[in-house]
Order: structure tokens, then C-alpha cells, then sequence
């Protein structure tokens, strides 16, 4: 189907990005796959370019595209759904050293940056400037080209959205070499189609991102986070639309306290009170007086929703207090890795995650595995780990689950199988890649499918960009 790398082509890769060529499989190792679990999902590159600006990325799609050799985009390899696994060799086209952020225009309330630019890179500048970017995805070390081509969101995408509404302009090399900037550094547009907003959310199938234009906002001085604790997840969650009918926070998670012991252990670090179940509710505003009242308001809606006292809500109102608690939260992930099958990335409507959770527990229960689940109360998105460990005295057990192997895809049908029944999406956050593909007929009607393959094939007729993903591992031409 693609033609193998011969030494004729490594030569000609070399002249174009010079000692930024891998060929060493040890070196290699590291490109293989992302955070998905599944180790049968990795493979190994042929080779490993690392372009050092997006001439060099042109030249090698013009090579590639001509010789019929597949191209897998790289950002920081933080995704969970196998999105940069070079399923059929060919080059990995690693985004790591287009790294620079080349302008904060404050005027304007713009950043211009290279896509290899890492998230947590990203905030320190833009807080240098005084300013602010809402989407925090949760892995600082993901870059901008990564988050923008699976349209990220995070635990702030209840007030301020996810990533797609932050992009104003983006430089794409498509697969034939050409490079085109789409959009700028204006505000609005109703300018034909909006290929900007096809490129965002296209997981590298389409184009390869070289550089976006990033909008900021003003920074809110202010911010607090609650932690409240309930004795039922139901209680929790059926109190966040009424938080929502009264303000509008900037954040709210939802967390089972069975997540909280791993992630106290790994970190060393304690969760600030005692329940079954808890809101994460964050605040921002402008002055201690509007973000306080905000809070009391928010702290007396939940009183009426069965927790018991106020005295049992955590306020951080410090800098150091909130960051332990966003570190607990942060690290859930990683505190269940090492157990962890897949993570799924379900979106239901926000006023359906009790019988989602309820579900959630009934599986849990059916198949007698272990299945933590926590996510963005407020916008429906839940993220359930699919274990083949459990709990013991706060830590993963060391023992796996009895034929685990055989729960898993059992377990994974039932649970998108209820969210499709709630009409809900398989992935609100993290893309398709590889793992999500085949619930992609489930949940988008197949008119949509052919139209995106449609575009696919516009945009890449050899199918040399990222093939095997969204669609499925067979040819879509």
C-alpha cells in the first residue's frame, strides 16, 4: 500500500532537516505511540523527523506525498486515544523544536505561536503578559498543535469553552506541500467557509499545523475554589444545575472519593475534607467582595442539597491551597495509570450524569471491576477509567482482576452503549485517534461520516496524512 523508506529517501530527508533525522529504533522507542494504554496499539516509525520550521515541514510532505510514504503528526504524545500512532511506519514529523512563541500582542489580546509550544510554556508567558488563557486540558506538557488538532477543552470549558473558541488563525501545511494561513488576527469573520474550524478538532488527518494565532483575555485577579462534600454522588451532581440556574463558575468537577486515597498516596498531598462523593467548584472574579458573594451563594445552594453544614465545605482562598487541590485533581490520571485499560471520554447532556453514574455502578458491580469515574459535572463530559486492578488500603492492588480481559470489552460496549441512550457523544475532548473508532457509527449518523470522508479525500487523496485514524484501520478511497 505505502512505499517502505529506502537509504535513497533517508538521503533526500536528511538534505532537508539535516542531523533532525532518527533513524536509531532505541531513539525511536519514544515515538511509538502516546498515553493509550494498549501496547498491542503502538508501532514503530521507519523514521523520526523533527522540523525546525514549516518550510521543512512543506518540503517533507511534497517528498512524501510524491513517493506515496504515510506521515504521522507528533505534538507532546499526551493524547489517550492512540491519535500519533504510526500505524503503518512511515515518518513520525515530531513538532518539538517549532517551540517558540513568537508574540504576545497585548493590544490586540493575541498570541502568535509555533504548535510545538507546550501548554504549560503557553501559560507562563501569557501570565507574564498580565493575561489569560482559559483552556487547561489538565497535561501541561501537551503542545498547542496537539491540543488544537483534537479541539481540547478541560475543566474550564464550562465558562469559557474549549480550545476552538480561542483560535483566530492557523498556518497548515497540507499533504501535498503547499502552505496556507487561515484566518488572522480579526475578531470576526463571515467570509466563506470556515476552514479554520475544519482544520480544528481534525486530528492530523487533514493538515499539519505549523503556527496558530491565540486569543487571550484579561486575567481575573481574583479566584476561589470550594470543595464540597456530599455523602451521595447523586446529591453532587443534581446540585449543579441549580448552581447554574444562579451563577456561572468557573469550573465544576465531579470526583468519587474512591479516587482520592491513590492520588493522596502518589502525591503525598491530602484532600481538604471527608465525604463519598465531591464538587470541585472554582470561582473567578475581579474583586475579594463579587468572588466571596459568589461563593456564599453557590455554599447555600449546596446546604439545600443534603450537605450538612458549612462548616464541612472547603474554601481555599489562597494560592498555595488551591494549587494542592488542583494538584489532586490534575493527578487522578496518573495516580491510576499504572491499572488503567483505556479512559473513556463520554459527553452525556449535563443533567443525565446520574443515570450515566448509575450505570456506571451497575457495571461496576455486573462484572465486579473496578471503574472510577470523575469528570466536568457541568458539561456532561465523564471520564471513566476501565481497570484491571482494584483498591487496596488507598492503593492500586498489585493483584489483577479475575479475567479482566474478558470484562473490558464488555463492559466498554454497556457504557457507551447508555450514553448513546442519553444522548450523548463518545469523545468531548480527547478525539477519536484509534481507540474511539469504531463507536464513531454509533454515535454520528453515516451521511456525516461520508461527508467527512469526503473531505478527507479532498484535502489528501493519497491518504499519506495520519491514515488509519477516525475512520478506521481499511482504506476510506
Amino acid at each position: 500500500m505505502y512505499k517502505k523508506i529506502d537509504k535513497e529517501i533517508k538521503k533526500r530527508l536528511e538534505r532537508v532537516v539535516g542531523e533532525s533525522l532518527i533513524c536509531d529504533p532505541e531513539k525511536m522507542y519514544d515515538y511509538m505511540g502516546d498515553e493509550l494504554a494498549d501496547a498491542s496499539l503502538k508501532k514503530t516509525p521507519e523514521v523520526v523527523v523533527q522540523p525546525k520550521n514549516t518550510k521543512e515541514i512543506a518540503d517533507v510532505l511534497k517528498l512524501t506525498n510524491e513517493e506515496n510514504i504515510p506521515v504521522t503528526p507528533r505534538g507532546g504524545g499526551t493524547g489517550l486515544c492512540g491519535g500519533c500512532v504510526p500505524l503503518y511506519g512511515g515518518i513520525v514529523l515530531s513538532l518539538e523544536k517549532m517551540n517558540r512563541v513568537l508574540e504576545i500582542d497585548r493590544n490586540n489580546m493575541l498570541a502568535v505561536v509555533e504548535a510545538g509550544v507546550t501548554l504549560g510554556n503557553f501559560y507562563t508567558e501569557v501570565e507574564k503578559a498580565g493575561l489569560f488563557f482559559p483552556p487547561h486540558p489538565g497535561e501541561e506538557g501537551a503542545q498547542l498543535g496537539g491540543l488544537i488538532s483534537t479541539n481540547a477543552s478541560g475543566a474550564r470549558a464550562v465558562k469559557y469553552g474549549g480550545i476552538r473558541n480561542y483560535i483566530k488563525g492557523l498556518e497548515v501545511v497540507l499533504p501535498q506541500g503547499e502552505t496556507v494561513t487561515m484566518g488572522g488576527k480579526y475578531m470576526k469573520s463571515s467570509t466563506g467557509y470556515s476552514l479554520l474550524n475544519l482544520i480544528i478538532g481534525s486530528e492530523g488527518t487533514l493538515g499539519v499545523i505549523t503556527k496558530a494565532i491565540i486569543s487571550l483575555l484579561p486575567k481575573s485577579p481574583v479566584m476561589y475554589t470550594l470543595i464540597v462534600p456530599y455523602d451521595s454522588l447523586d446529591d453532587a451532581i443534581t446540585t449543579v444545575p441549580e448552581i447554574r440556574k444562579k451563577v456561572l463558575p468557573l469550573a465544576v468537577e465531579f470526583i468519587e472519593n474512591d479516587v482520592i486515597p491513590p492520588t493522596e498516596n502518589l502525591l503525598n498531598k491530602n484532600w481538604p475534607c471527608k465525604g463519598n462523593a465531591y464538587l470541585m467548584i472554582i470561582v473567578d472574579g475581579t474583586s475579594e467582595e463579587e468572588v466571596l458573594g459568589v461563593s456564599e451563594s453557590i455554599a447555600s445552594i449546596c446546604i439545600k442539597h443534603n450537605v450538612r453544614s458549612l462548616d464541612d465545605i472547603a474554601f481555599a482562598d489562597t494560592k498555595e491551597k488551591q494549587q494542592n487541590i488542583l494538584d489532586i485533581r490534575s493527578n487522578i490520571y496518573s495516580a491510576l495509570k499504572r491499572g488503567t485499560i483505556e479512559i473513556l471520554d463520554i459527553t452525556v447532556p449535563p443533567a443525565r450524569i446520574v443515570e450515566y453514574m448509575a450505570k456506571v455502578h451497575e457495571i461496576s458491580a455486573k462484572y465486579d471491576i473496578w471503574l472510577p469515574t470523575y469528570g466536568h459535572a457541568a458539561d456532561g463530559n465523564v471520564h471513566t477509567h476501565l481497570m484491571k486492578v482494584g483498591t487496596k488500603d488507598g492503593k492500586l492492588d498489585e493483584k489483577e482482576t479475575n479475567s479482566w480481559e474478558d470484562k473490558y470489552p464488555l463492559a466498554r460496549r454497556e457504557l457507551h452503549e447508555e450514553a448513546k441512550k442519553l444522548g450523548g457523544i463518545v469523545s468531548g475532548e480527547h478525539g477519536i485517534g484509534l481507540s474511539k473508532m469504531e463507536y464513531l457509527p454509533v454515535f454520528v449518523e453515516s451521511t456525516q461520516i461520508e461527508l467527512m470522508k469526503g473531505i478527507k479525500k479532498l484535502f489528501d487523496p493519497n491518504n499519506i496524512l495520519n491514515p488509519g485514524k477516525i475512520f478506521g484501520r481499511g482504506s476510506i478511497y
